[in-house]
């Protein structure tokens, strides 16, 4: 349901609005987070795809911070009380207007009253919608983002949610044929990662299996992060202080899993993180989806 501080401390001055009419499965509203807070126990958060949610801003003609749509596996639909251009990124998604398909259309003029509904991906699984102008929520230390760890941010999106939208912007000629997102599609995905700070903890087999077979994606991902099945490695006991994480961080549990941490992951941990993924490919683990195959290869 909507919420009373939905719409922004200065709402009630502004005509300007956007009303979810439906959620989807899994969607939050997104900037590029909370970094430099860590030290307080508060995770940075933000999307999951940093590249595709910039993207989305400069399309529609925002400062890239701007509040955004995160939608997963699909099914918001959304009105606007006045004609915007919204703008659609990420995991390619079926888009409709009032029931009509919206074909290869980054970027979409919806008429006031229209109603834009995003379907399921057929590649990835986030897909970022922001509207020119931007919506305008309530911030929490600063940002806009929904941490799904902690529960800071803006409240859940829900059916009937309402958001105020800042003055529209004028849109960019960009050719939207250069305007693409990068996204797993069928096959193995190289995900690039550094060495450390416990990789001495593994063995010589054990780091050459992290790098040579194939690692799958397994049902146990989200914003936090995801779990990889494959064959495990042997780290045994290990006894180590609970030490500072961040995005992209390889940690091994006792089962010899590797988790691969996203978005909302914590701040500290008390298992061994093998390597960190490189900042240009976490965006791409943050699309995967359960049974997408990755192939880990170490930048030395």
């Amino acid at each position: 349901m909507a919420t009373a501080n939905a719409l922004g401390p200065a709402a009630t001055a502004r005509a300007a609005v956007l009303t979810v009419v439906e959620a989807g499965v899994a969607t939050s509203v997104q900037d590029l987070g909370r970094p430099g807070l860590a030290h307080l126990g508060v995770p940075a958060s933000g999307p999951a795809d940093r590249r595709s949610f910039r993207l989305a801003n400069r399309l529609a003609g925002n400062p890239e911070n701007t509040p955004a749509f995160e939608v997963t596996l699909g099914g918001l639909a959304v009105t606007l009380s006045e004609s915007r251009y919204v703008a659609i990124t990420g995991a390619p998604v079926p888009v409709t207007v009032d029931g009509v398909p919206v074909h290869d259309a980054p970027l979409v003029r919806l008429p006031a009253g229209a109603v834009l509904a995003i379907g399921r991906p057929w590649a990835g699984c986030r897909t970022y919608l922001t509207v020119s102008g931007g919506m305008e929520p309530v911030r929490v230390l600063g940002s806009a983002s929904r941490d799904s760890l902690t529960g800071l941010g803006p409240d859940p999106v829900g059916a009937g949610s309402r958001y105020g939208l800042g003055p529209a912007r004028p849109v960019p000629g960009v050719p939207l044929e250069l305007a693409f997102s990068v996204v797993p599609c069928g096959g193995p995905v190289p995900v690039r990662f550094r060495w450390g700070p416990r990789h001495e903890l593994f063995g010589a087999a054990d780091r050459h299996r992290l790098t040579s077979e194939p690692w799958r994606v397994s049902a146990q991902c989200d914003r936090v992060g995801a779990r990889l099945t494959g064959a495990a490695l042997s780290i045994g006991s290990v006894d180590l202080a609970s030490e500072g994480t961040m995005r992209g961080a390889i940690q091994v549990p006792p089962s010899g899993e590797p988790i691969v941490f996203l978005a909302d992951h914590p701040v500290t941990g008390g298992y061994p993180v093998i390597g960190v993924v490189t900042d240009a490919d976490i965006d791409l683990v943050g699309q995967a989806v359960p049974g997408d195959e990755l192939r880990l290869t170490p930048m030395y």
